[in-house]
């Protein structure tokens, strides 16, 4: 019997957070200036490579499926709630907006060596365990208004396929429209501003 540190599950798992830091620190995520631009629209960099990630791991998923790679239905969907989920893209949509970092951001900011990301990862241990001492309370808004379809193809009716292509257009439209943005706003931000905002806080 191997050891749980010793799971291919886990050493996959260390493996990908930490190429996925060095990937968000060298893309200027760990500087909460380079994220609380995307909220002024002056820099789109958060918004494209995230939902660039959305496209390729769609894309992928659908092709390995469609390959006999990966098994129908081989990936775990967890249920949506409404309101549920609502209130938590609010609440995290605040801290990112005030805090600058979202969790995994915060995480890379302090091994870069900023004393505010640290600041934001104790409040985030704060608030989530604040939200396990109240879970029970909340237990009912929290599955209220469970949503039957678990991916958007399933709740639009249409077919895997469609979704995608419509996902490919969407970014390719957003990622024009943020160019232009960027441009009339000053933006992205570059190294140095980066690195100026840094010495300010």
């Amino acid at each position: 019997m191997s050891l749980p540190i010793y799971d291919g599950g886990v050493a996959a798992g260390l493996l990908s957070g930490i190429v996925f830091g060095y990937i968000l620190e060298n893309a200027g995520f760990g500087s909460p200036c380079k994220l609380t631009a995307q909220f002024r629209f002056r820099d789109w960099s958060v918004f494209k490579v995230m939902f660039t990630a959305i496209v390729v791991a769609a894309v992928g998923l659908v092709a390995l499926e469609a390959l006999g790679v990966l098994r129908p239905n081989g990936v775990f969907v967890p249920s949506t709630f409404f309101w549920a989920t609502l209130l938590g893209g609010v609440l995290i949509g605040a801290g990112f907006a005030f805090g600058g970092y979202c969790p995994g951001t915060s995480v890379v900011g302090f091994f870069s060596g900023r004393i505010d990301a640290l600041v934001f990862m104790f409040g985030m241990l704060v608030g989530t365990g604040f939200f396990a001492g109240v879970h029970e309370k909340l237990a009912g808004l929290m599955r209220s208004a469970k949503l039957e379809a678990k991916t958007l193809p399933q709740l639009l009716g249409l077919s895997e396929w469609v979704v995608l292509v419509a996902l490919v257009v969407v970014a390719v439209v957003v990622f024009k429209l943020a160019g232009v943005l960027e441009r009339r706003l000053g933006g992205p931000l570059d190294a140095e501003e980066i690195r100026e905002g840094a010495q300010g806080d």
